[in-house]
């Protein structure tokens, strides 16, 4: 019997997005069935909320501080180990099809990456990179050099500049308006459905299947670039919302007076970024002021983020019947992730950075085992972390997992009784701005300490009480009640090495 393995990611997408977490927006019809078909995962942890670190970890199944990747722009080594590369050697086809982001697209310091990129061919030559022996990259809209970008320059020229231009004239994170309400990395684009490069992503997968025989063994890793900003997704598809009709997420704060006392009694930062005194987030526009995100634009925002979740969905969903209809559908095992969240207007906030809270930090997660593993359906209440899918793949393809990797398989059914503490850390330093923060969530408790930096000294720090405040707007930190607590948190903390990888590498443009 072959083993085939199809993984699915997203970028920056919240757990709240799909319907079988809840959303009232989004409708998400073929990711639910693998849901109830399956293990759906409650409290999904990433250990880094930026792209690159949790894409290096979910490669090399270890943590920022092991695999070097502490802020994007920083390439992950040539010689990092690769779950890809481990199953390539055992046999398997591999590929990746959409946003790979391990390391930046133009990178002085890793020719590795350029030299995969040289030809533009989408079957490239042995050796493989990073264990894929058939790459095809995409990204957010047309810029750059990438197959996506070729693609659509060679096919489709017409469609080229009406995507939202993600960097400005001076090579940052563009502030710019637009849509109805003048939202930040909003655009109406005029391209065709068929063309935007969700439905590009399940064509080329589609594609690549078609390569394979019947029993052969296969990882696919397919990867959107959707629904991380900006919000530009095909003008045709707008018309499945009305914008005024979408409710304001629930994390939304809206009196201004009650939003700004609650950002007041979280570290210093938070306060200072909302109100345009201090940047310290690498891929927010530096010009935007939280302060000055509006209900209409918020609403706008989620609508266009809902549209993109929903056109993945039914992306997937070819994908699937493809599968199906090529009998190899009982064979596949599917894992559904994405690397981070979003803030998605909770506490009057957009985009990423350095906010442990649970819309950067959980994570939608569903694995379908396949039908011949006769798992049963569940639901995982206990926390596990991106960490645990390479060593998840190993456990599904049969091979021993390898001691570099510091995940654990999945769980498959609910022990509560054994809760696992996740870690997550973040490290910037850009603008001028130092910012350190080390995380453990265990048993509902969130606890984030902060190292000494810019506007930090290092005493700062912030609890949370999911099972109470699910909300996070109660930072109990300060709190005498909850010293007990706080101390043995603590002490998980300081038995796990943070350290950054040294030597560190300078910070290139995201792109």
């Amino acid at each position: 019997m072959s083993r085939k393995i199809l993984f699915i990611t997203t970028d920056q997408q919240r757990y709240d997005t799909l319907s079988c977490n809840g959303s009232q927006v989004s409708k998400t019809p073929i990711i639910d069935s693998f849901a109830k078909q399956g293990i759906r995962y409650e409290r999904a942890v990433p250990q880094s909320v930026v792209c690159m670190p949790s894409r290096s970890t979910i490669l090399t199944g270890q943590h920022p501080n092991t695999h070097g990747v502490w802020m994007n722009g920083v390439p992950l080594s040539v010689d990092a180990p690769s779950v890809a590369e481990l199953l390539y050697n055992n046999g398997y086809k591999t590929a990746l099809i959409g946003k790979a982001h391990f390391e930046p697209y133009i990178d002085p310091f890793n020719r590795f990456y350029e030299n995969a990129l040289a030809s533009l061919e989408p079957q490239l030559q042995k050796p493989t990179h990073r264990g894929f022996e058939h790459l095809e990259f995409a990204t957010h809209g047309s810029q750059g050099n990438l197959h996506y970008a070729k693609w659509l320059r060679e096919n489709h020229p017409e469609a080229m500049g009406g995507f939202y231009a993600t960097l400005n004239m001076s090579l940052e994170v563009n502030s710019e308006g637009g849509g109805q309400y003048g939202g930040p990395q909003v655009k109406i684009n005029p391209i065709e459905k068929s063309w935007y490069h969700t439905d590009w992503v399940a064509d080329r997968t589609i594609k690549w299947l078609k390569t394979l025989n019947r029993d052969d063994d296969w990882f696919c890793w397919m990867s959107f670039p959707d629904p991380h900003h900006p919000w530009d997704p095909p003008k045709s598809e707008l018309s499945r919302f009305n914008i005024d009709d979408v409710p304001l997420p629930q994390g939304y704060i809206q009196n201004a007076d009650e939003r700004e006392k609650i950002l007041g009694d979280k570290p210093i930062h938070w306060s200072y970024w909302y109100s345009g005194k201090l940047v310290s987030n690498y891929e927010a526009p530096s010009r935007w002021v939280p302060a000055t995100l509006t209900s209409e634009q918020l609403r706008e925002i989620t609508a266009l983020n809902a549209i993109e979740v929903e056109l993945i969905d039914e992306a997937i969903g070819r994908v699937w019947n493809f599968l199906i209809q090529n009998n190899m559908a009982d064979d596949v095992d599917i894992i559904f992730t994405t690397d981070h969240g979003e803030l998605g207007g909770d506490f009057g906030l957009l985009f990423k950075g350095p906010y442990h809270v649970d819309g950067l930090m959980r994570l939608p997660l569903i694995w379908k085992p396949a039908k011949t593993q006769n798992v049963k359906s569940e639901t995982v209440t206990r926390s596990v972390g991106l960490i645990d899918l390479a060593p998840t793949f190993c456990e599904i393809a049969g091979i021993e997992t390898p001691d570099w990797m510091q995940g654990k398989k999945l769980p498959i059914c609910d022990d509560k009784s054994t809760p696992t503490p996740q870690l997550t850390q973040w490290d910037s330093e850009l603008f001028g701005v130092e910012v350190h923060l080390r995380t453990i969530t265990y048993d509902n408790k969130v606890l984030t300490t902060y190292l000494p930096g810019t506007v930090h000294d290092g005493t700062e720090g912030e609890l949370y009480d999911l099972s109470l405040d699910p909300l996070q707007r109660v930072n109990l930190f300060n709190d005498p009640s909850n010293q007990t607590i706080k101390d043995e948190l603590k002490s998980f903390l300081r038995e796990t090495s943070f350290q950054v990888k040294s030597p560190r590498m300078e910070l290139q443009a995201p792109v």
